[in-house]
């Protein structure tokens, strides 16, 4: 009751505050003279905590801006405006737009943002593609074919609790099909909503999928174990889509901030995260506009943690080292021209590198690191199936992880992408077993039950006789794989006493 009255309470005051704003904005612009010399932006605006609406709403409307919603209870606002001049008005050590970064030189004042330069996989690039599977041929092969689900025990698993439908996991990717077949069971339609504008709407055609990849993670979590086609690791639980990935494929802060607030307000006990937010890989809290983006996030994730909701989320698919990154290679990744940059520890990939956030990396068929997947000493937390193109199982035909697609689909993804919906399924295995388990205590059974699995003596995937990467130790377990290899009977097992 508690979460529906905090949820009743957004509403509330999202509705008057959008009343409001017109008017605001009008007055605001009477005062200032308000230009229209850029195509419309959106912006994500931080208040001082305990700001309240009709304060935030002023100060936005007098910098020549329109509220889009205002999150009273992390003090973050999302806005438009069509004036160069906004964020320097209202603070730029307070305001960040994601789009501002499409726009060059030449495009100011007078050409539209351009974001169109849609990626294959969501928030990352791992370069292996889906494969798609008819439904016989994923019927007919899919005990062979699901070498994931015996890699972490999951079948084993579901002798103890296929998970409950009081557990609710939010998918916030790029839509989830609601009819596949598969998944029409486990789809909850009244907690999904899209998040692209910043503000979460609840309309069946702002949470639907755009490209495969949400419906794939959402099959990974909770496709039906009914013999028909393919079977998730939780497939009792209840999934949301939660849609923070645009018609270009990017997630920018707002959709993030939009996300995690949804996530809270509708009592999910687990988020899965198969993304980074855009446009920078790496978020720098020490440099302009991204320390505006990187607190937005933060606020939204600490908000959700303290709601109840474990956040998990893939590690990314650079091959990086997140805990001595030296360069982000190309970002911002929405600019027709993204540069390389040095970066450093003030620099993180979000939401994986945020306080509060279970960080999973993606090993393949062989029980290794994939070789896509980035690691780091105390970043990752546990590993999990991600697949890779060079370690295939018996009878598995690409070496990735088979799942649900539009349509009524099956087909393959390698990624990172992939990885971390098993551990949102296996903590939502946990939650159905302690109902009352809080997202550290999640956290807690997830990684002391993980499958130890040590550094390799020599790295080198491309079996060129060098290696590629340095496997170290470190306080959270190894930075290949952290705790292990996730395990979903041990966590189970660990939990329940059987």
């Amino acid at each position: 009751m508690q979460l529906t009255a905090r949820a009743a309470a957004v509403i509330t005051a999202v509705t008057l505050l959008a009343a409001g704003s017109a008017a605001a904005t009008a007055g605001g612009a009477a005062a200032r003279a308000c230009a229209a010399d850029l195509p419309e932006l959106r912006y994500v605006v931080l208040f001082d905590e305990g700001t309240e609406p009709a304060a935030a709403d002023a100060a936005i409307a007098e910098a020549c801006g329109t509220t889009v919603v205002y999150y009273s209870q992390i003090a973050v606002a999302v806005v438009t405006s069509t004036d160069s001049s906004f964020a320097d008005r209202i603070g730029r050590d307070r305001a960040y737009s994601a789009q501002a970064e499409a726009l060059t030189e030449a495009q100011r004042p007078v050409r539209a943002v351009s974001t169109g330069k849609g990626r294959a996989l969501v928030g990352f690039t791992a370069g292996q593609a889906v494969e798609s599977a008819g439904q016989a041929a994923a019927s007919a092969g899919q005990a062979g074919d699901q070498w994931n689900l015996a890699m972490i025990g999951a079948d084993q698993a579901r002798t103890i609790t296929a998970g409950s439908r009081d557990v609710l996991v939010g998918v916030l990717d790029s839509g989830v099909d609601a009819e596949h077949p598969e998944l029409r069971q486990a789809f909850d339609r009244s907690a999904s909503a899209g998040c692209t504008s910043g503000k979460p709407d609840p309309d069946p055609a702002s949470w639907r999928p755009t490209g495969p990849h949400g419906t794939h993670v959402a099959g990974v979590i909770a496709a039906a174990a009914d013999g028909a086609g393919v079977t998730g690791v939780a497939p009792g639980v209840r999934i949301a889509s939660v849609k923070v990935v645009d018609e270009d494929g990017y997630i920018y802060p707002e959709y993030a901030v939009c996300g995690f607030v949804w996530a809270a307000a509708k009592g999910m006990r687990v988020a899965n995260n198969s993304y980074f937010v855009d446009p920078w890989l790496f978020t720098c809290r020490d440099r302009a506009g991204q320390a505006v983006a990187h607190e937005a996030v933060r606020r939204a994730v600490a908000l959700a943690t303290a709601s109840g909701v474990l956040a998990v989320a893939a590690v990314g698919n650079e091959g990086a080292d997140l805990a001595d990154p030296g360069v982000d290679a190309n970002s911002p990744n929405n600019a027709e021209q993204p540069t390389r940059r040095p970066v450093d520890d003030s620099c993180d990939v979000m939401p994986a590198e945020l306080p509060g956030v279970l960080t999973v990396s993606a090993v393949g068929a062989d029980g290794v690191k994939s070789s896509y997947s980035s690691y780091g000493t105390d970043v990752v937390d546990v590993a999990a199936p991600g697949g890779d193109l060079r370690q295939r199982a018996g009878g598995e035909s690409s070496g990735c992880v088979l799942s649900t697609l539009p349509g009524g689909r099956f087909g393959r993804m390698c990624g990172t992408s992939m990885a971390a919906p098993h551990v949102s399924a296996v903590a939502a295995l946990v939650a159905s077993e302690r109902p009352h388990a809080g997202p550290a205590e999640l956290t807690e059974a997830v990684t002391r039950s993980a499958s130890p699995l040590g550094c390799p003596t020599q790295y080198d995937p491309n079996s060129d006789g060098r290696a590629e990467a340095s496997c170290l130790d470190g306080g959270r377990g190894n930075s290949f794989y952290g705790h292990g290899l996730v395990n979903a009977m041990g966590a189970l097992t660990a939990v329940s006493g059987r």
